[in-house]
């Protein structure tokens, strides 16, 4: 007789890649790439500011998986609240009634953001958030009876998302819209912040950066503002290299869009939550937006949740009748398990004093990401705030000579990256930005590693 209860044998790593290249679909990667030896990588776990494959290799998660995970991986504290919640309420329908973690959580956040945000509205991730935004912005014009205005601005090289409305005022560098156009009508483009005085904290009397705020006006006047329902920004934009804007930059952004009456919307979907030394980097600038998303670091990746924020000054816009409302919704938007996970890792957050953190160990990274440039032909700037860093390399950062792309940085740094233990994206530029938990013993770990691999770089390149 066979016996129908024998145990499968367990899989091996080897299995695991063979099944992955013939089944899972990795966002943005190459079919014909990850064929190559050692290209493809299945993480099993994590602690802390580490993570480990399939192969039992540990690497630091020198991005915090993408400016993700503020409070380390491994929490139990996390997966116990989420299965608690479970237990008690899976799911609720947004669409007609409250939860309590959901009101837990937009009450927690009317605490930590900017002064005069009171309202959340959840939903599921970054992208989301900003089309959600977008629509806010949009219905929030007519309901006051600026029925004309569709238009919307966003910064050369600023990054909000891959969904329709998103990807249209999506501006980042390597980003191809060819296949998708046309895009959302109205997306209109000002220029980025891309000036190393600011960046380097350097007074200076000539910023290129406020220069672009009076190209801004100028586009609004040529467009007529009456057109234009909102603006869209990151504060400090990781796309576009982490410049720090000039102290007056953000200031004058919102006397601008105040001028014109146009909603200005603060991205912080990366920026927010601690990364960048404070809860958000509006409140480096000392302004408060009319909208602002979240996302990633609200839940630190423990739960997939994001939301856009407001001001009572927008709320008041969607009151009256019921035509007012705002229109749509997200099945899963404001879930409960979701919302308890977020509302327990802000607590975390605070217990712990990791905005504190942030600010205090990104300064150490900061110096210490400085020091190690000292030692290298090849780094041109060291940039960012708090726990958002970034290394640039050029060829001969003397003469300005750029690598290109038949150097095939995209492939050869992430290699030496991982050599040295490390997981991160790397190119030209390297992204440093570990989990906000990091001790000041991790970060010259981090930075030896990061030192090993810029020599190396230098070696295949004979600098």
């Amino acid at each position: 007789m066979v016996d129908t209860h024998v145990q499968p044998q367990t899989e091996t790593a080897e299995d695991y890649i063979r099944r992955g290249r013939e089944h899972l679909w990795i966002h943005t990667q190459s079919f014909d790439e990850l064929e190559q030896d050692d290209a493809y990588l299945v993480v099993e776990g994590g602690q802390g500011i580490y993570l480990n494959d399939q192969h039992g290799r540990r690497y630091i998660d020198a991005m915090a998986g993408l400016w993700v995970v503020a409070v380390g991986h491994g929490r139990t504290e996390l997966a116990e609240v989420a299965r608690d919640q479970m237990e008690r309420l899976a799911f609720a329908n947004p669409f007609a009634y409250a939860t309590q973690p959901a009101v837990d959580l937009a009450t927690k956040l009317s605490e930590v953001t900017p002064e005069g945000i009171t309202r959340a509205f959840f939903v599921n991730g970054g992208a989301e958030a900003v089309e959600t935004a977008l629509r806010m912005a949009k219905q929030w014009q007519y309901n006051r009876g600026e029925t004309k205005r569709f238009k919307v601005l966003s910064r050369i090289g600023s990054y909000h998302g891959m969904t329709y409305a998103a990807l249209s005022v999506n501006n980042a560098k390597g980003i191809n819209k060819t296949p998708f156009e046309p895009m959302m009508p109205g997306a209109l483009k000002f220029p980025g912040v891309t000036c190393e005085a600011c960046a380097q904290g350097e007074s200076h009397s000539d910023c290129a950066s406020l220069r672009g705020l009076d190209y801004l006006e100028t586009l609004i006047e040529a467009e007529k503002a009456d057109t234009i329902a909102a603006l869209i920004t990151e504060p400090i934009s990781t796309s576009n290299g982490s410049y720090m804007p000039h102290p007056e930059y953000w200031p004058r952004l919102r006397e601008i869009c105040d001028k014109y009456g146009i909603v200005l919307i603060a991205d912080e979907v990366i920026n927010g939550f601690g990364r960048t030394g404070k809860w958000f980097a509006v409140e480096h600038f000392g302004i408060t937006p009319d909208l602002m998303t979240v996302a990633k670091q609200i839940s630190s990746g423990y739960a997939p949740i994001a939301a856009v924020l407001a001001t009572e000054k927008v709320a008041d816009g969607f009151r009256g009748d019921p035509t007012k409302a705002f229109i749509g919704g997200s099945t899963f938007g404001a879930h409960p398990v979701a919302c308890a996970v977020a509302l327990r890792n802000l607590e975390i957050i605070e217990r712990e004093h990791l905005v504190e953190n942030s600010s205090k160990v990104g300064d150490y990274l900061g110096e210490q990401l400085k020091e190690m440039q000292s030692r290298h032909k090849i780094v041109s700037s060291v940039r960012g705030v708090g726990l958002m860093r970034v290394i640039d390399m050029k060829k001969d950062p003397a003469s300005g000579k750029e690598f290109t792309p038949d150097d095939d940085l995209s492939h050869i740094v992430p290699k030496f990256l991982r050599d040295h233990g490390l997981l991160s994206r790397g190119g030209a530029s390297i992204q440093v930005a570990p989990p906000l938990v990091i001790n000041r013993e991790e970060v010259d770990e981090l930075v030896d590693a990061l030192d090993q691999t810029v020599s190396d770089i230098e070696r295949h390149f004979s600098i």
